[in-house]
């Protein structure tokens, strides 16, 4: 079965594909309104982990117990992000997000305050689990807003693949600027200030971001049928007019495991990366090579929404994925800041293709009004992933030194590698039997031979 995709929508028959540019979908209007404030309040992503890692390592002197604190807070959202997402899809995403980010930086506040205190482990974990829980969801109400806003006609619709890219790159730019600052504010001023940076910034932003009403996607609870944003996104065939869980579909649970293993990717190279730099005495190399690490992932990204592919979204998962699998395979064999810093960014490299071609088919094989519960499942796999990463990259790095740590990325892409393999026939929609996801919210004919 072929699932390339017809990239000559609303074209004429024979016309050579283009994407729409960066620069026309940036002028959207109320486009920045949702962006800036949107930017700032999806750092918790990025600064938490490593800036708990950051401060636990510094006040109980094991990389094996912070890794453990870090995880609970990670396990803590993968739980409750779906939930979060679902709740946001059904009465509104102002409605879920102010009260969130009050609870998450009061939790913030709350979790750094024991480990300088030298409260007891179990302590730790306790606070852990409201910071994790109340984590905001900006990454995937910002990619319902995308899909609201373009959506409401044809023209724009054809910028809906090149926002879904462009959300990619926004991410890992998070992932590119959160670990540094964090690491660097850890480092240089006190172990305490990258999650006190984090606990502001998520405060400010989600509640900027919750102000801009105007764009925000119709609450599902609210629309006839239970369908958000306009008819013509609604899931015609599948959903039937109701409120469909996006779990219930096949191909998401497919993709929540092949997004575990780019969660295991975050987790060890974050670990792995600071014991790193602390065996060769110069702890501030973490920063570097994360943010090496990060730009792959970033350039890639940009790449990737400049290019009319011809390919469909599922082939390109498969590929990226095996590219990912293989460079993660020798991390635990380098042991200079150079080749490690290179490999590092061919790892990145791989990332953002996976990560853009799995939201992509999000759009395909979710119901509109489903969507954001959809991309919740994703950023909450990631974060389970990086959850068990941090926890055993965290183990091994104590026992065995930084290289033990780097396994962990190798073995939770191979095993994620095979599950996609396996299963990839789920990742085809069934709408008709005939269309499939250009980005987000939009589809167009795939040949299915």
């Amino acid at each position: 079965m072929s699932d390339t995709v017809d990239t000559t929508a609303g074209a004429s028959e024979g016309a050579a594909p283009r994407r729409p540019g960066y620069g026309q979908l940036l002028r959207t209007p109320g486009a920045w309104t949702f962006l800036l404030p949107g930017f700032a309040a999806r750092q918790p992503f990025a600064m938490l982990t490593i800036g708990i890692v950051l401060l636990v390592q510094h006040t109980f002197g094991s990389y094996g117990s912070a890794g453990m604190v870090a995880a609970a807070t990670g396990v803590s959202m993968a739980l409750f992000a779906p939930r979060n997402g679902k709740l946001a899809d059904r009465f509104g995403q102002r409605a879920v997000l102010v009260p969130g980010v009050l609870l998450h930086a009061a939790s913030v506040a709350a979790l750094t305050a024991l480990a300088l205190a030298g409260a007891p482990l179990w302590a730790l974990f306790v606070a852990a689990v409201p910071t994790g829980a109340s984590i905001p969801q900006v990454g995937p109400m910002v990619r319902a807003r995308w899909a609201a806003v373009l959506g409401a006609s044809e023209e724009r619709a054809r910028l809906l693949p090149t926002a879904a890219a462009f959300e990619s790159v926004t991410d890992e730019f998070t992932f590119v600027i959160g670990p540094v600052l964090a690491t660097a504010l850890c480092t240089g001023v006190h172990p305490a200030a990258g999650l006190a940076a984090e606990g502001v910034l998520t405060l400010a932003g989600g509640l900027l971001f919750a102000a801009q009403r105007g764009t925000q996607p119709e609450a599902a609870g609210r629309g006839a049928g239970g369908a958000a944003g306009s008819g013509r996104a609604s899931w015609a065939g599948r959903s039937g007019g109701a409120r469909v869980s996006a779990l219930s579909v096949p191909g998401v649970r497919v993709l929540a495991v092949v997004f575990l293993g780019i969660g295991s990717v975050f987790g060890g190279m974050q670990v792995s990366l600071t014991a790193f730099a602390e065996e060769i005495g110069d702890p501030g190399a973490n920063g570097l090579l994360y943010g090496v690490f990060a730009a792959g992932n970033m350039l890639a990204g940009i790449a990737c929404g400049a290019i009319a592919w011809k390919s469909g979204p599922r082939r390109r998962l498969i590929t990226g994925y095996l590219g990912l699998t293989l460079a993660a395979s020798g991390l635990w064999a380098v042991h200079s800041v150079p080749l490690l810093a290179g490999l590092g960014l061919v790892v990145g490299l791989f990332i953002a293709p996976a990560l853009i071609s799995g939201y992509t088919l999000i759009e395909a094989l979710v119901p509109a009004g489903a969507r954001t519960e959809a991309f919740t499942w994703l950023t909450g796999a990631v974060a389970l992933g990086q959850a068990g990463a941090v926890t055993a990259a965290g183990q091994l790095a104590d026992t065995h030194g930084a290289s033990a740590g780097f396994v962990v990325p190798l073995v939770g892409t191979a095993l994620a590698l095979a599950t996609l393999v396996a299963l990839r026939s789920r990742l085809t929609p069934k709408a008709s039997g005939r269309v499939a996801a250009r980005g987000m919210g939009h589809r167009v004919p795939v040949a299915v031979d």
